[in-house]
């Protein structure tokens, strides 16, 4: 998790620094004697930026600091409170989706002292949906439904599942599975057609991009909204997208990748011309990029196997590939 901490004190500082070493180039921001420093701005930024912010110092201040920015459970960071000594260590946002449960333990663990977990599935040890999908690596389509589902769960009422892939292990105590995917409150499944129930998306599509130079992000974004929706696929399935070294540099792709939060992955023609399967070929893109196909060879190589073949139009080309998904019950990773 890619994570930014602040501290208010001599020795608040010297624990985020102790914490900061479980994460590799972790900032650690001196918050207090500089009155150059604008705590509202360092965590405007930092709330763009990571995955992950760490306050040490009194809860109240991280509370502060972040209300201005809080805004939907499902792209907000994860952040954490931890007083100056380490006893407590205190999740206050994103606890499942986030991770924020997830990094209170792994800190409290390093400073020794206690996670403070309040989400009331963990309480109760009653199935958490939410962290179950964080988890499995899983988008969540309607996170709206998950105060639903598990309200039902905390009255002690059984919630039906269902899934386009087998599950291993023991289901959690709770739920019940069904056959029909419309009789589902928890459904796990590519398609974003409409269910009654929760739908939950495996994020193991990689999107492979050819694109001319100075294509916009909005015409990306068009062509990826029309893609997904002819093959029934959600949007929130890719995990990355994967194109040309060529192409590392452009604007519009990289403004695309940025507005979805997706990793862009680089290959170069050599790479590319070494990808294994059946693929479809241009002379003019050979002669322009060295290499017959840039969308399906970089999916491939991004993701698995292919799984949409190529389509054009308005000089982009994009293809899809489908990585394997083997979920679990493992709720903790």
């Amino acid at each position: 998790m890619k994570t930014a901490f602040v501290a208010f004190s001599p020795r608040g500082e010297a624990l985020a620094r102790l914490l900061a070493e479980d994460f590799p180039g972790a900032p650690v921001e001196r918050g207090y004697g500089r009155e150059e420093f604008s705590l509202s701005l360092w965590t405007a930024e930092a709330f763009s930026r990571y995955e992950g912010l760490v306050f040490v110092g009194a809860a109240g201040i991280a509370v502060r600091a972040i209300a201005p920015f809080v805004r939907d459970k499902t792209r907000d960071p994860a952040v954490v409170a931890v007083d100056e000594t380490g006893a407590f260590v205190i999740p206050l946002l994103s606890g499942h989706l986030g991770g924020g449960n997830d990094l209170a333990r792994l800190l409290a663990a390093r400073c020794g002292g206690v996670p403070v977990v309040t989400t009331a599935t963990d309480r109760r040890g009653v199935f958490p949906v939410d962290q179950w999908a964080r988890t499995q690596k899983m988008a969540v389509l309607d996170p709206k439904k998950i105060k639903g589902v598990s309200s039902s769960l905390l009255a002690g009422e059984k919630v039906t599942f269902w899934s386009r892939w087998p599950i291993a292990g023991e289901m959690p105590q709770g739920l019940r599975a069904v056959s029909d995917r419309q009789q589902a409150q928890i459904v796990v499944d590519l398609s974003p057609k409409p269910a009654p129930g929760l739908r939950l998306a495996p994020r193991i599509l990689t999107l492979g991009v050819g694109c001319r130079k100075g294509t916009s992000c909005e015409a990306l974004e068009s062509a990826f909204s029309r893609l997904m929706g002819e093959q029934d696929l959600a949007e929130e399935a890719v995990a990355k997208v994967a194109t040309i070294d060529l192409k590392q540099e452009e604007p519009g792709l990289l403004a695309f990748c940025e507005a979805r939060r997706l990793p862009l992955k680089i290959f170069t023609a050599q790479e590319l011309l070494e990808a294994e399967g059946d693929f479809s070929s241009s002379a003019f893109v050979r002669q322009v990029t060295g290499v017959d196909n840039v969308c399906e060879r970089s999916a491939v190589l991004g993701g698995g196997r292919l799984l949409v073949p190529k389509t054009k139009g308005d000089g982009i080309t994009m293809a899809l590939a489908v990585g394997d998904f083997h979920p679990d019950w493992r709720i903790y990773p």
